[in-house]
């Protein structure tokens, strides 16, 4: 039987800090997604997805309500790899064909980058927003809960957590600040960069 695995960090748990606190870090990794990672190994055990990979087991129980807490786990801890992936100490700048592409759909980064915060900030509840490439262009995708854009016929390159246990013990209720820091400070466009190319 194969095992869904906690994804290691792709930096320490310090190195966000300050836009993202080693507290809030060592929380949402270690408590919420580590308790996604557990929920999901305990649910597929002895079932046919026992060997499933979890892209597999996301969208397999996508829509099924006798999998909606398989679904919730596995998409939860789908959603965490790519928004830890998102992320990084030294943000860089987006590569020059994403930014050709940055600019014919969005006008430029700094439209881009305020679309982002605009779309979260707006967003109501827990969920994610998802820089993503659907139907050969970039969009920026909102969803609820545990949904993924990948659901929604969307490849991923970044995607912002605005589920409260995201910020709420640096920033309190202050989503809006929250993003602005992270879209300016701590997006890993190098990774974004290296998954567009991939995709074209």
């Amino acid at each position: 039987m194969s095992t869904i695995s906690l994804m290691p960090l792709p930096w320490p748990q310090d190195a966000l800090a300050p836009a993202i606190s080693e507290t809030t870090i060592a929380k949402h990794y270690g408590k919420h997604h580590k308790g996604y990672v557990d929920k999901v190994n305990a649910l597929i055990a002895d079932t046919p997805l026992k060997d499933a990979s979890l892209e597999e087991i996301v969208r397999k129980t996508a829509g099924d309500p006798k999998q909606r807490a398989l679904f919730n786990a596995a998409a939860q801890t789908f959603n965490h790899d790519r928004y830890w992936e998102s992320l990084s100490p030294k943000s860089g700048k987006p590569s020059a064909a994403l930014m050709t592409r940055i600019k014919a759909d969005f006008g430029d980064l700094d439209a881009l980058q305020k679309e982002l915060v605009a779309r979260g900030t707006a967003h109501f509840a827990s969920g994610w927003v998802w820089l993503c490439v659907s139907d050969g262009k970039l969009a920026v995708m909102d969803t609820h809960d545990a949904d993924a854009c990948i659901l929604h016929g969307a490849a991923p390159l970044l995607v912002l957590d605005v589920w409260e246990h995201a910020y709420y013990l640096d920033y309190w209720n202050e989503r809006e600040r929250h993003l602005r820091t992270i879209v300016g400070e701590a997006l890993n466009w190098d990774g974004a960069s290296e998954r567009f190319e991939a995709l074209t």
